[in-house]
């Protein structure tokens, strides 16, 4: 097994995947993900906190993904989008249900639960979050 890899990762990682977890601030009020044990604003003087976010947020910045990474070829070309999260922290995911014509900088998103990878037919299935855009408000 790859250092960094398989199950025990997997385990570690569930509440940042499955709840889209990070930390506030409580001295400052700036949001972080992924999550940080010392807030590089205020150092010494920050008290960090866990923080469940909405999934609701804009799209800030995005790309398409046209040579994607070992494994997932089958979805290339993809958009990848960076969102600032209505909290203020910002998260990078792929852009489902979209076409990438349609993605604008500003628009609208929500966090979805999906599936990201599978190591093989019997291996181990990751599921997290990804972003699909939502109607104006």
């Amino acid at each position: 097994m790859t250092t960094g890899t398989g199950l025990a990762l997997t385990w570690r990682k569930i509440p940042e995947r499955y709840n889209l977890m990070g930390s506030k601030c409580d001295n400052c009020g700036e949001s972080f993900f992924p999550s940080r044990k010392i807030c590089p604003n205020c150092r010494r003087r920050g008290r960090i906190r866990k923080e469940k976010f909405s999934g609701k947020g804009k799209i800030y910045s995005y790309t398409l993904v046209a040579s994607p990474p070992s494994g997932f070829e089958l979805e290339a070309p993809y958009p990848m989008v960076i969102v600032q999260l209505d909290e203020g922290a910002r998260v990078t995911a792929q852009l489902v249900d979209t076409a990438y014509e349609n993605v604008k900088i500003g628009a609208p998103v929500q966090v979805v639960f999906r599936k990201i990878q599978e190591e093989g037919k019997e291996g181990l299935i990751h599921y997290g979050f990804k972003f699909k855009m939502t109607p104006g408000k």
